[in-house]
């Protein structure tokens, strides 16, 4: 077969499949779960996988569900990935009223994504058409929340890592992985895709002031107050801002957790939790020392003592102008010129991030979608834009890699410089764990 025929096939089975697909997303809104908690929608997605007949394992003992699914000729392997988890929103109508959990974040579509391009390439019936084979893998645990639980995870040896990427990473998921392949959804107003996005990486931190409690209206003279260490601490960090390069894009953004026990104890146990975000690793790590200084300095002017635990984050988002490109042609053979924007700026982290520090990967973002991420707005306007446009766009990018036994994906593997290897990139997350005790 020609290559266009190929591609009228698999937009022919995509569009066929639409109802399915759009069930398995609503499915997945409707049963939102928190990071390492996805117990349903593993079943949601082990239970369209069974349907497709294609051969599935669990990520035990995580959540998620990984899949192979071979051409008849050998040549690389690609892996579409989507993420499990939700976050929290309170706020948002359709949040659960349990755990306030809620896909503001667009990760049900992904699922629903990542199902419609297995549906797609299993229903064409063109793997002899192709070279290399397709490696389905949901994700647990994008989202950098509930700390506090994953910290127990870890403690019990359940987890290494917060992120899911990172922990499937280290367990040796992609290591016959040679391009990794994702979306996320974004409100893009008029516009239908971005495409060759940045982002942040950053490092995350849980913080706990340690002073001495006495009555805070007999005595307060007696104690020493954790709070105002907290307080002066924030005001140290906001004098760095200045000092933080442009270029760097650094952000850095605590919140108290804890501020006290009761009001008329002075507080002895004051906590907080930060994300140091930046553009490159370089920076981050620049950045956190700066914290670091801010928060001893804190403790020293009250005469308190500081925990500093360091937690690694995710890494910046890195693009592959190959893929990129390709994507691009394939979308115009789906939408307009004017419906793609090239190029974007977003200083929040992605755990994909760290997939594009180890091989070539492409995220793009696609429309569809309206509301801030994570937000009580957020919600699907335009499903077709949303679910099946980046289902098609990125079934062609997949032909077109593999075709003509593979030559662009060799070509694009063969090109790729891995800013780091796998043992590499394990030492640094490594490196970023820490804790510091610091006792003015």
């Amino acid at each position: 077969m020609q290559k266009a025929e190929i591609k009228a096939k698999i937009l022919e089975v995509i569009d066929a499949n639409q109802e399915k697909i759009i069930e398995i997303v609503n499915e997945i809104y409707q049963n939102p779960e928190l990071g390492y908690k996805e117990k349903k929608t593993t079943e949601i997605l082990a239970s369209a996988f069974k349907e497709l007949e294609i051969d599935f394992e669990k990520n035990k003992p995580l959540t998620g569900i990984n899949s192979i699914f071979k051409m008849d000729n050998p040549g690389p392997t690609i892996a579409v990935l989507g993420e499990l988890d939700a976050v929290t929103c309170a706020e948002h109508p359709d949040a659960d009223p349990k755990t306030n959990a809620i896909h503001a974040c667009g990760h049900n579509i992904q699922l629903g994504v990542m199902y419609g391009i297995a549906a797609a390439f299993k229903k064409a019936g063109i793997e002899s058409e192709l070279a290399g084979a397709l490696k389905f893998i949901s994700t647990p645990a994008e989202e950098f929340i509930e700390l506090e639980y994953r910290d127990q995870l870890k403690k019990s040896d359940q987890i290494s890592f917060f992120g899911g990427k990172q922990e499937l990473i280290k367990r040796g998921y992609f290591k016959d992985v040679d391009i990794s392949i994702m979306m996320h959804s974004l409100d893009l107003a008029s516009k239908k895709a971005l495409i060759a996005p940045k982002g942040n990486g950053f490092i995350g931190k849980k913080v706990k002031f340690t002073g001495q409690e006495s009555h805070a209206g007999s005595a307060p003279e007696k104690g020493i107050n954790a709070l105002n260490a907290a307080v002066l601490a924030m005001n140290n960090i906001n004098a760095q801002r200045e000092t933080f390069a442009e270029s760097d894009k650094i952000r850095v953004h605590p919140i108290i957790t804890k501020g006290g026990d009761i009001v008329n104890i002075v507080p002895a146990d004051v906590r907080l939790e930060s994300y140091v975000r930046a553009r490159n690793i370089g920076a981050i790590k620049k950045a956190n020392l700066k914290v670091d200084r801010s928060l001893k300095a804190a403790a020293m002017a009250v005469g308190a003592e500081v925990e500093i635990k360091d937690i690694p984050g995710y890494l910046p988002l890195l693009n592959n102008q190959d893929l990129d490109n390709i994507l691009k042609e394939n979308l115009l053979e789906l939408i307009e010129a004017e419906d793609i924007t090239v190029g974007g700026d977003f200083t929040g982290s992605f755990d994909f991030g760290d997939i594009s520090h180890l091989m070539p990967a492409l995220h793009p973002f696609f429309g569809g979608v309206e509301g801030d991420l994570h937000t009580r707005n957020f919600k699907t306007k335009a499903q077709k834009t949303a679910v099946i446009l980046p289902i098609k766009a990125l079934s062609l990018t997949i032909i077109e890699l593999l075709y003509n036994e593979a030559h662009l994906a060799k070509k694009i593997v063969n090109n790729f410089r891995a800013p780091l290897i796998q043992s590499e990139y394990l030492k640094l997350l490594g490196s970023f764990a820490k804790e510091t005790l610091y006792q003015a």
